[in-house]
């Protein structure tokens, strides 16, 4: 090998600058359901994923998809008189319910994670576009709206929804037009971190006691900011949709991994690694994560660098990544 060779290898390993950890197919879904969102996960460890159909279900109504722990399908529920468009999804820490957002019908259901039987849990007011949830230790229940920037709240019972936070920070002010997304309170619940679509931040919300207090701009630049969860040590991942990986920032603020990428799309139709990341959940050793493969120009928008590869989709699937932050040189 020449000086020059030797040169040009030396360079291209000290300009590794993460270790990207694969993400491989966890399962897929059957044909005709598409665009799958939320994700969540039970104490057996089967997976439900929210199907957000733009394009229409088989059945005419909204649909949750149920993986057993070896990403086997397990069954379909039909949520009677929902819209087709659904999207978070999480089991109530204290009483156990299977709660599912229905972003087209402006609502939260409850449903019977058998028989999709559903009814309402709460309806969200105004020209709403409600998009995730999560709670707090007393099992209150907090959802974003992304199209009015507001975090609504209600009790573990369901019923009205308060305006819990309202603030310019959660509007929807860019692309993809979606503010207040993916959300989840740190360990202590001294702050509610929310992912804005829109513009690429994490917005912090100080809280006290159950109380809303200012918000700020807590970090910057992840492309497409959309579902958001924490760690045990308050690291804060998040869905970078528009950059198919999921950005890892601890609690300074400060990246310390990108896992996954896009590599393409297979001979069946599938995404190979991440397109469209858009919800993530852990279990056990495992980050599952939800290849939404959303076409934007479907919502006549401007198309963005993953739409022409998300029209080429044909099977949707469930990525996962083992959970696990590779070194990073520097890192103290």
């Amino acid at each position: 090998m020449t000086l020059r060779k030797i040169a040009f290898a030396a360079l291209a390993l000290v300009s590794i600058g993460w270790d990207r950890t694969t993400a491989t197919r966890f399962a897929e879904l059957p044909a005709g359901k598409n665009n799958p969102e939320g994700i969540t996960v039970d104490g057996a460890g089967n997976v439900y994923v929210a199907d957000f159909a733009v394009q229409g279900t088989d059945s005419g109504v909204g649909q949750v998809v149920v993986f057993d722990h070896a990403g086997r399908l397990l069954r379909v529920l039909n949520l009677p008189g929902s819209s087709q468009l659904l999207l978070g999804l999480d089991f109530h820490p204290i009483t156990g319910e299977l709660l599912v957002i229905d972003f087209g019908g402006h609502r939260v259901w409850r449903v019977n994670p058998v028989t999709g039987a559903d009814s309402v849990f709460v309806d969200i007011p105004g020209a709403s576009g409600p998009n995730a949830l999560t709670f707090d230790k007393s099992g209150n229940v907090y959802v974003s709206d992304s199209a009015q920037g507001i975090i609504w709240k209600t009790g573990a019972a369901g019923g009205a929804a308060m305006a819990w936070k309202s603030d310019p920070l959660l509007t929807p002010q860019g692309y993809p037009p979606f503010g207040a997304n993916g959300l989840a309170f740190n360990h202590d619940e001294s702050a509610l971190f929310v992912a804005n679509t829109s513009n690429d931040t994490i917005v912090r919300i100080r809280v006290t006691g159950e109380t809303a207090g200012a918000a700020d701009v807590f970090t910057e630049s992840i492309n497409g900011a959309d579902g958001l969860i924490i760690d045990e040590h308050d690291n804060l991942w998040v869905c970078a949709n528009q950059a198919d990986e999921i950005v890892v920032v601890d609690p300074t603020g400060r990246a310390i991994a990108k896992l996954g990428d896009f590599d393409g799309i297979d001979s069946r139709g599938e995404p190979v690694g991440l397109l469209f990341p858009a919800s993530l959940k852990f279990h056990g050793e495992f980050l599952y994560v939800t290849n939404l493969s959303l076409d934007l120009r479907l919502f006549l928008l401007p198309q963005s660098v993953d739409s022409q590869w998300a029209a080429q989709v044909t099977r949707h699937t469930v990525a996962r990544i083992p959970r696990h932050i590779p070194p990073v040189r520097g890192l103290r």
